[in-house]
């Protein structure tokens, strides 16, 4: 979910061939989830292989990251550690949102609305331990790096960006941004389109990157500040923020209030809205637990191996198999010549 401060952000247009050769850092939750809300059969629910088991994530993170390796871009994946306390809250309210949604489901498929289906499925979505295992799995198979993170992957992710290990996070949410990642990229779609939220269609997108310090310069914040706009408009461990503060009238409050938080927050009367102190979101986007543990090394894709995971394992073709393989040796071949080229 992140915060909601995605309509202050200024962003650029940038294309998928304007990272070739650049290490990136995906959130790899945030991928994931992706795939299993979106990929999905005509009445919402999601694919499986023939045992019953879902391939969605599957699906979706071998036709992504495949083509983007054919594109030469460098990715690592980072996956979330452990819940903070505050985080388990709306984990709490995003089941139970899962559990009404699955009710409203079992009701359509019972009467075969379709429409209805299509509608509810996608809230219904969640990753299973299960899951994360076999992506993680697939990658590996595919000899992309693995990351496990502390905490937040997201954190994780933008602590290894600010150390320079990686140029940018692949996320859609903004709360690189409060985790300090110098830049982050949304919307790295191959299709050029994204499903609405809670709806049937779809949005024309294009790659943007975000940096940090050119937002901060154009809000006129600092780090500090941005976290506390993030508070008041609402993030993961306070949902909804402050009621009756927009972002707009956010900033004012802050620039007014100068760095003065603790009287800012008696003012917007925080206390009546949470039963826990603004102090507590503010250190657990601050001081989010990241570790220096990680070893970014690429390995050749394992042909053998993608073919017991996806083949064997999960119905996939094996002509989609070995049509990457002949896709990436030729794309491997092709970005080596034109790198020769600009070294001469």
């Amino acid at each position: 979910m992140g915060t909601a401060i995605g309509n202050l952000i200024i962003s650029k247009p940038i294309k998928i061939a304007d990272l070739k050769g650049k290490t990136l850092a995906v959130d790899a939750f945030n991928m994931l989830y992706q795939f299993v809300t979106t990929i999905r059969q005509a009445d919402g629910t999601p694919l499986k292989d023939s045992k019953g088991n879902i391939t969605s994530h599957l699906i979706g993170l071998f036709s992504r990251v495949t083509k983007l390796m054919e594109k030469d871009l460098k990715l690592v994946f980072v996956f979330d550690g452990e819940v903070s306390e505050l985080k388990k809250k709306e984990l709490a309210r995003r089941k139970e949102a899962k559990l009404k949604a699955q009710l409203e489901f079992d009701k359509a498929e019972s009467e075969n609305d379709i429409e209805m289906m299509k509608k509810y499925a996608g809230r219904t979505s969640k990753l299973t331990p299960e899951m994360v295992k076999e992506a993680k799995k697939l990658l590996d198979a595919l000899g992309i790096p693995v990351v496990q993170a502390p905490s937040e992957g997201e954190a994780q992710a933008s602590y290894m960006a600010k150390k320079g290990d990686v140029y940018a996070i692949i996320s859609q949410d903004y709360d690189s941004l409060l985790f300090e990642a110098p830049y982050f990229i949304k919307n790295l779609t191959l299709n050029g389109r994204k499903k609405l939220p809670n709806k049937l269609s779809y949005q024309t997108i294009e790659p943007e990157i975000i940096s940090l310090s050119e937002n901060l310069n154009n809000l006129g914040l600092d780090q500090d500040q941005l976290i506390v706009l993030a508070m008041l408009v609402g993030t993961d461990y306070n949902i909804g923020g402050i009621k009756g503060i927009g972002p707009k009238n956010a900033i004012k409050l802050i620039k007014e209030n100068n760095k003065d938080f603790d009287k800012l927050f008696k003012e917007v009367k925080w206390d009546e809205f949470f039963d826990f102190p603004w102090t507590e979101v503010y250190y657990a986007l601050k001081k989010v637990p990241t570790s220096d543990e990680y070893n970014i090394e690429w390995k050749e894709p394992d042909e053998k191996e993608l073919i017991k995971i996806l083949v064997d394992e999960h119905d996939f073709s094996i002509d989609r198999v070995t049509n990457f393989f002949n896709s990436y040796q030729k794309a491997k071949k092709e970005n080596s010549q034109k790198g020769l080229s600009d070294f001469f």
